[in-house]
């Protein structure tokens, strides 16, 4: 009893804790110990005023390494590093402290046995550790996690979907479908409805996850929840049928769309803050046999946008796209299938050539992410506002870069190529299989060839492949169909052997974590006009790209396997090779 009142006591003189400055103070002096850091480096952050965290400041300058970091404080303060690859903290610990309360202080509860909690933290100075102690009420063992570690186990462990079990048993205990449904159908139903709060759930979740689409699929007797992250689908929850029906009037209404219609398929759109990010969502359902299934696709507004250097395309591809994008005119089409990444390169070279010296326009179904100096245009089809309307108004509007979000008919596909043609630099994206597959698809469309040979400079095709997680590499023998793979397109065995991930906590036991992205660049050539024109036969057309320097999209892939970036088993499955 002397001892846990003893320790009550230290806890109420602590409760305060270090301040920021007083924490950087700790934290520059444990690095100068060690001398994980110059002193010069340190100065320069303190002096600078800018980082709120001295550590974050260092990782994001580059001074030091995430790892590096945590290896010099637990050997400063003689405590042990984390691996959270396998490590599941237990539930009676995370019991101690509230899921906002754990992210705000950066801190992870594993273990407590005997009054004593082993706690996660970025730094183990005795008075953070003092803090903790009082934030928890017990005594605090530290250990020390790297930022993107603790950082993914905190979505993992405070996961917002284990909540929805007593939801469901709230839900059913009240036998409130059809009272429940009666509720949500006024759009002033209560936040703390239980099927309001699952859906709020499942959408926290899902962008805890990196998904790009959250679907709710019902099967008669049971409503099965998946996630789509890094391009596979992921199951993530089963609840009861009898919660279906309530949870897509909630969507519904969010998305203020019509609940009463259950028939016809509907969509909508979703603005929303989730743990203080900004969200658009668009939501589609449909009916199927077991009810209404719907699709919200997450569009996180708060995702920084990637420069071209950062999406995957080598050093030689991407000097040559962004010497094409920069040309004053002519229309450069990025192709490739639906969530192939079109979307994402196309912004990507907006970044590059956003200036106060151009009058940039897009139109856009959606637009998913804004910028600040670009003028975006919205597809509104109700008001009139269709693809070959807004490009007509946009070059009323002396553009000098235009972006068309997707070119989905006859008409859009013949203004954008005049566009080009009247010197305007055109971007946008088709449907196409590879590069040389686009130009047949505008041929298809009813374009005449000698405009297509005119207008096009440059297509570029894209696939997107995941990544292998880095947390859990381990070395393996390749299959026969796998080694005949990289030897058709001229690979070999990467430097250090083959490896991929076999799963961890950190990929969701996936082996992948991530995706980047596969180019294949073709450049419109003199003689590839003359092929146009002359509509010679698509693998003409395709060897003489390959000859003039073309690299196709298997080539690429059997590169990133060979960089060890990923696997020859995930290039196959994400690039179509049959007839090649």
């Amino acid at each position: 009893m002397k001892l846990q009142r003893g320790r009550r006591k230290k806890v109420e003189v602590d409760q305060t804790g270090p301040t920021a400055a007083e924490r950087n103070q700790q934290l520059a002096q444990a690095l100068t110990d060690t001398q994980a850091v110059s002193q010069a480096e340190i100065d320069a952050a303190l002096l600078s005023g800018g980082p709120g965290d001295l550590g974050d400041w260092l990782i994001a300058k580059g001074a030091i390494h995430d790892r590096d970091l945590a290896a010099a404080l637990a050997d400063h303060y003689k405590v042990s590093v984390l691996d959270f690859r396998e490590l599941t903290p237990a539930p009676e610990a995370l019991a101690l402290m509230p899921p906002v309360r754990a992210n705000s202080l950066r801190v992870l509860p594993i273990s407590v046995a005997d009054g004593v909690a082993t706690v996660a933290v970025l730094d183990p100075a005795p008075s953070v550790v003092a803090e903790l102690a009082a934030a928890v009420g017990v005594a605090v063992v530290p250990v020390v996690a790297t930022r993107r570690d603790l950082q993914r186990a905190l979505g993992t462990a405070y996961s917002a979907v284990k909540e929805v079990g007593s939801q469901i048993s709230e839900f059913e205990a009240r036998d409130a479908l059809r009272i429940e449904a009666s509720r949500l159908e006024n759009s002033n139903a209560s936040e703390d409805a239980p099927v309001v709060r699952v859906v709020q759930m499942i959408i926290t979740q899902g962008l805890r996850d990196r998904a790009s689409d959250i679907h709710i699929e019902p099967f008669g007797d049971r409503v099965r929840v998946r996630y789509r992250i890094d391009g596979a689908l992921n199951d993530v929850l089963d609840l009861p049928g009898s919660i279906g029906p309530a949870i897509v009037s909630r969507v519904k209404i969010l998305g203020e769309m019509n609940i009463v219609e259950r028939r016809r398929p509907q969509d909508g759109q979703i603005s929303m803050e989730v743990e203080n990010r900004s969200v658009d969502i668009r939501v589609s359902t449909t009916a199927v046999i077991g009810g209404e299934k719907v699709v919200m696709r997450l569009l996180d507004k708060s995702r920084p946008l990637f420069k071209l250097e950062q999406l995957g395309m080598p050093a030689d591809t991407a000097e040559r796209y962004t010497a094409l994008i920069k040309s004053p005119y002519g229309m450069v089409i990025c192709a490739g299938p639906t969530g192939g990444g079109k979307t994402t390169t196309l912004y990507a070279s907006l970044g590059e050539l956003d200036s106060v010296d151009r009058n940039i326009m897009t139109i856009e179904d959606p637009v998913e992410y804004t910028f600040d100096s670009i003028n975006q245009i919205q597809i509104n089809e109700q008001a009139g506002v269709t693809f070959s309307a807004g490009l007509k108004s946009i070059l009323r509007q002396d553009p000098d870069v235009i972006l068309v979000g997707e070119v989905r008919d006859v008409e859009t596909a013949r203004i954008a190529v005049q566009s080009a043609l009247t010197g305007h630099l055109v971007l946008s994206s088709l449907h196409a299989t590879e590069a040389v597959s686009a130009l047949y698809r505008l041929l298809d469309m009813g374009i005449e060839p000698f405009l297509i040979a005119s207008s096009v400079s440059a297509i570029v095709s894209q696939r997107l492949v995941r990544r292998s997680c880095t947390s859990c590499l381990e070395s393996y023998n390749p299959s026969p169909d796998e080694i005949d793979f990289l030897r058709t397109f001229g690979g070999q065995e990467p430097t250090g052997g083959f490896a991929h991930g076999v799963g961890c906590n950190f990929c969701a036991h996936t082996g992948y974590l991530e995706r980047i992205g596969v180019y294949e660049l073709l450049v419109v050539t003199d003689e590839v006009r003359e092929m146009i024109v002359d509509r010679v036969p698509h693998e003409e057309m395709r060897k003489l790209a390959i000859s003039q320097g073309m690299r196709t999209l298997q080539e690429q892939g059997v590169r990133l396997v060979m960089d060890g970036i990923t696997t020859a088993t995930e290039v196959m499955r994400s690039i179509y090779v049959a007839g090649v």
